[in-house]
């Protein structure tokens, strides 16, 4: 990542009843920039040197904080950068889909240490939790006994409304009405003590790419995941907006037409799931269209599948920037490198032949997390909850 890109943080305040806003501050920005001097935190952050400098030592002795290589300047002492330490906090992030689960154990800098992964013809509750039991315990035990208690909670990234998934994976109503009742927190609580963060899938992968991929470069964006459903997320200044029952960019539903000119979603004309289908309509195992990262083997299939969903991908894009003039669109998912190349040109295209009037056409950009995405932003619940600001609105920006 080029750091000229990345917009910074400030909006620091000295009062000593505010310290714990100021350690979070301090911590977002070293997340956000990379090793910084406390000079230069001081600076962007609007707190005195003495101030930042008290906060620096108090992280450093906590284990969240090392020092770097000191950097020689043309005069005077050299700098020491500050940065995170990678051992300082650890997460675990789980990612429930259509044919599997993921759990994944990251560090404080983002890094997957361990991970676990179960198949399933679709997820049920019991065979699911059991995963989970065994799998924390795990990856759990990856860790150094010293380091176990650093974990700081885990993060669950599910579909919204799960019951509602039976016709899409083929199960039956009365299997799938069991979600219903399903509480994560609950049920996670029956074999840990850590807290427990569940988020939408979509969203949680948004937020892997704001923070670990490309949304540094980009204030306010709109986000489509295509996976087995796309689905989507929002960012507005700087920040993750999961709205009011956490549901916000659920942009999988946003409206299309289907080719008798019915009322559709974008989820039912713009998903993995539809090419599945085509490729089992035609007697070919789709199993590799979620095991590995080449379809080449499904070319002449593929093709038509990305015409189609960047089409889509361009009316949705625009039907979002009708609402709040988004200064980019990203999109990413369970996709090939090669594949999700070809869907962004693509969608870039098409949007280059709608109907604009009244609208800024937004940068139609690729996002980086892939596959992990899910998995990764779920694991960032705890963290942000817990030592990380989780908003950035209302924090000037000095870039």
């Amino acid at each position: 990542m080029d750091g000229s890109k990345i917009r910074t943080l400030s909006g620091g305040v000295n009062q000593s009843g505010l310290r714990n806003h100021n350690e979070r501050l301090l911590l977002s920005m070293l997340q956000r920039n990379g090793p910084m001097p406390g000079s230069d935190l001081a600076r962007i952050a609007g707190l005195s040197p003495q101030t930042v400098s008290v906060i620096l030592r108090k992280l450093e002795k906590d284990g969240l904080l090392e020092k770097g290589t000191p950097v020689k300047g043309k005069v005077g002492k050299p700098s020491v950068p500050m940065l995170l330490a990678a051992d300082g906090v650890f997460s675990f992030g789980i990612n429930i889909g259509r044919r599997n689960a993921k759990i994944v154990l990251m560090d404080f800098v983002g890094s997957v240490r361990a991970e676990a992964t179960t198949s399933f013809d679709y997820p049920l509750p019991d065979e699911l939790f059991s995963f989970l039991r065994s799998g924390i315990t795990e990856l759990t035990d990856v860790l150094p006994e010293k380091l176990q208690d650093r974990i700081c909670g885990i993060g669950v990234a599910a579909p919204f409304e799960l019951w509602n998934w039976h016709e899409m994976v083929g199960a039956t109503a009365e299997e799938f009405a069991l979600w219903k009742d399903i509480g994560f927190q609950d049920e996670i609580a029956e074999f840990s003590d850590l807290p427990v963060h569940v988020v939408n899938d979509a969203t949680a992968a948004c937020r892997a790419e704001h923070v670990y991929g490309r949304g540094k470069e980009f204030r306010d964006y709109a986000y489509f995941f295509v996976a087995a459903f796309v689905g989507g997320g929002i960012v507005l200044n700087h920040s993750v907006f999961e709205g009011h029952q956490g549901n916000a960019g659920a942009l999988g539903s946003l409206r299309s037409v289907g080719p008798n000119g019915e009322s559709r979603q974008l989820i039912d004309i713009a998903s993995i799931h539809l090419l599945e289908a085509r490729l089992a309509e035609v007697g070919l195992d789709p199993s590799g269209l979620w095991s590995n990262d080449d379809w080449s083997s499904y070319e002449r299939y593929v093709e038509p599948w990305i015409r189609q969903t960047a089409q889509e991908l361009a009316k949705a894009a625009l039907s979002t920037c009708a609402v709040i003039d988004f200064e980019a669109i990203l999109i990413d998912g369970g996709l090939p490198l090669d594949v999700k190349r070809t869907l962004v040109e693509r969608t870039r295209r098409y949007i280059s032949n709608q109907d604009t009037r009244g609208l800024i056409p937004p940068k139609i950009e690729a996002g980086e997390m892939g596959r992990k995405a899910r998995e990764i932003g779920a694991a960032c619940g705890p963290i942000w909850s817990q030592f990380l600001l989780k908003s950035n609105a209302g924090l000037s920006d000095t870039a």
